[in-house]
């Protein structure tokens, strides 16, 4: 804990954050459950003798995982900005890595300053589980799924639209409005991923999103029918959100990122197929680390 008696200024830190959401009920604090939130309010408490409130610039559900969640807190002490990351990673579980940190104005904030979000879906579709996969997947094997109607039923979704009926109850969130920036829909062996950016989301929209894709996949909806249902906001008809262990928020963008670009490389390598597994049964996938082609800008 900091000397107390030592002069302080306040400055306002922020943070890119990674965290396997598994263990986790969701990003936001709350009473009796385990909370990313939580966690690492309580390692700078330590570290600084009293609380201080985290912001996050995206609040991801119970088991939802994050590649790149940035957040920002106000810190008094003489602690560098810079070297929050490796101080607070010496506090926190294992399953928390906070992988930079920089001071930022203190008119800067993480949810409010940001252009977009940015989150990845992936789908295994293999018979078999694998151990290795499924924690970060959704085992889906029921249907053989076409990615390609898949992609076609993302498309129309792009520029701004009244998204409500994939917005599950419960949301403070006053409107619907959602500016979708980019879609991506692809396969590699076994793997779906569907990729999705925003200038912000709605509770629960990709989950209720890629539910609703993967009956356009395996032929249990028409595109037209699926295209109709939200742009006449057919919420009543969105009843099955996909489970939260394939869903990861990738990262998100700001005008004036505090952070050099190379805090993205292999945030979330993409699960593929590789041909050796053919040859070598235990080989069952390989990491991709290029980085993803949807559009950023």
């Amino acid at each position: 804990m900091l000397d107390s008696h030592q002069p302080r200024e306040t400055q306002r830190v922020a943070l890119v954050i990674q965290y396997l959401g598994t263990h986790f009920h969701g990003w936001q604090r709350q009473k009796h459950h385990r909370s990313v939130q939580e966690e690492i309010e309580t390692a700078i408490a330590k570290i600084l003798g009293h609380h201080v409130t985290l912001h996050g610039a995206g609040r991801t559900d119970s088991g939802v995982h994050a590649a790149a969640q940035v957040a920002h807190f106000d810190a008094t002490g003489l602690i560098p900005p810079h070297k929050w990351a490796s101080v607070l990673n010496s506090y926190l579980p294992k399953d928390i890595l906070i992988k930079a940190s920089a001071g930022v104005d203190n008119r800067w904030h993480a949810r409010f300053s940001a252009a977009y979000r940015r989150y990845r879906y992936t789908i295994y579709t293999e018979d078999w589980p694998n151990l290795f996969v499924t924690p970060f997947s959704w085992h889906y094997y029921y249907a053989p799924l076409d990615e390609t109607l898949m992609q076609a039923a993302l498309e129309p979704l792009l520029g701004k639209h009244h998204l409500a009926a994939f917005h599950r109850a419960g949301s403070k969130r006053s409107h619907s409005w959602v500016e979708v920036q980019a879609v991506e829909c692809d396969r590699s062996g076994p793997f779906i991923h569907i990729e999705i950016q925003a200038n912000g989301f709605l509770y629960g929209m990709v989950r209720l999103l890629v539910g609703m894709l993967v009956q356009v996949g395996s032929g249990q909806r028409t595109l037209a029918n699926f295209t109709e249902l939200w742009k006449e906001q057919r919420r009543e008809e969105v009843k099955h959100a996909a489970p939260s262990q394939g869903l990861c928020l990738l990262r998100v963008g700001y005008p004036d990122f505090p952070f050099t670009p190379d805090v993205w490389y292999d945030t979330m390598p993409k699960l593929v197929f590789s041909q050796e597994s053919l040859v070598n049964p235990s080989a069952t996938l390989r990491v991709n680390s290029q980085q993803s082609t949807v559009n950023s800008n």
